[in-house]
């Protein structure tokens, strides 16, 4: 893409006195890997792609189920029964064809991991269960990777910065893990379909904020509780 052909797509990021040429470049240039490419991994993706995230990897192992499709904005019916990595990339390739992504078709664990996150620059946690959420912030700590968090269920959510600029991170809040079994998660209990895009575009936005070097807050929990429409942060 050459340079007249950048402005006028970027433009009205550009025009923003904050980003600028120099922000729309540091986006151009972020590698950036979302961990899930359902509920909050959707808008993060679709965000972070039309933004003009320069190397973009999408980790996942699951296939689209009909039953995603209430909330995974990006997976359509045609993709049913497909990977979600490959139906991710489908929507990223016609979106912006001009950035590279990273397909990675696999569950991340202990084995992989570090492998995976490496590369990049930022990871988004877009998970859906506690262990891989832990797995995800202790190799961050290791790697001193920040982490931009959310979670959801129902009606609410949760978003954070994790390790970034030697802030805290997720054990910083909560220790441990709950034992899964007791967990609630939205295969029991639901979630409404627009709530993931709340969240999740809430993590893409923190996420372009941290790529351009504007200013976030850290060692803060913000929760989302868009029944009552409140929002509280709580300072750990």
């Amino acid at each position: 893409m050459n340079s007249e052909e950048m402005f006028s797509r970027y433009s009205r990021q550009i025009f923003i006195d904050e980003i600028g040429t120099s922000g729309q470049r540091k986006i151009l240039n972020a590698k950036v890997l979302v961990v899930g490419a359902g509920g909050l991994g959707s808008p993060v993706i679709q965000y972070l792609a039309a933004a003009g995230v320069g190397i973009l990897g999408i980790a996942d192992f699951d296939k689209v189920e009909l039953h995603n499709l209430n909330r995974q904005i990006i997976h359509n019916e045609k993709s049913v029964g497909i990977s979600k990595v490959s139906s991710a990339v489908q929507f990223v390739e016609a979106l912006n064809r001009h950035i590279t992504i990273i397909p990675i078709d696999e569950k991340i664990d202990l084995s992989n991991i570090e492998r995976i996150i490496s590369r990049y620059d930022l990871i988004v946690d877009g998970s859906d269960n506690f262990s891989t959420r832990y797995l995800i912030n202790d190799a961050c700590v290791r790697l001193k990777k920040p982490v931009v968090y959310g979670s959801i269920l129902g009606f609410s959510g949760q978003v954070a910065v994790f390790n970034y600029r030697e802030s805290k991170n997720l054990r910083d809040l909560f220790p441990e893990p709950p034992v899964d079994e007791d967990t609630p998660d939205c295969d029991s209990l639901g979630v409404l379909g627009s709530l993931p895009g709340i969240i999740g575009s809430m993590m893409a936005h923190l996420s372009l904020k941290i790529i351009t070097d504007l200013p976030v807050n850290t060692n803060q929990l913000t929760l989302v509780d868009t029944m009552d429409w409140r929002f509280h942060i709580i300072d750990f």
